[in-house]
């Protein structure tokens, strides 16, 4: 095994990857999550592909965070009504944004002739995935 093999192994890949933040790391595993997914079905129709856009679509790292503290903060010791409303908007945001992934796995489901909770394991998808 040559220097950059072992350099690439799972092993320090891993150790890689535990270095990152937070937000690298939702990244790196959405980017990882596709990559799964486009190689279980390597040829994927165009619509295909537009419903795995939808399917791992998130919020943005920055909306993720907010809600994540708001979350934290609502849980410790209370929120100010400011707080509350943001909080509120982002849950909103978020139940859509969840209502169209689920309906976009739950088409793909269809046209690949399995059930929901099957393609939603095959891909590696679950919710709620803010936490």
């Amino acid at each position: 095994m040559d220097s950059l093999e072992k350099d690439l192994s799972p092993q320090h890949i891993l150790a890689a990857v535990e270095r990152l933040s937070l937000p690298e790391l939702e990244r790196f595993v959405q980017q990882v999550l596709a990559l799964h997914a486009a190689r279980r079905a390597p040829h994927l129709s165009a619509d295909e592909t537009i419903l795995l856009k939808r399917i791992y679509q998130t919020l943005p790292d920055d909306s993720k965070a907010r809600l994540q503290r708001l979350i934290t903060k609502r849980e410790a010791d209370g929120l100010t009504v400011a707080e509350y409303e943001a909080l509120t908007t982002l849950t909103d945001q978020l139940e859509v944004l969840q209502a169209e992934r689920l309906a976009a796995l739950a088409e793909l489901a269809q046209r690949r002739g399995t059930t929901l909770s099957d393609i939603m394991a095959q891909l590696g998808v679950h919710f709620p995935d803010h936490d």
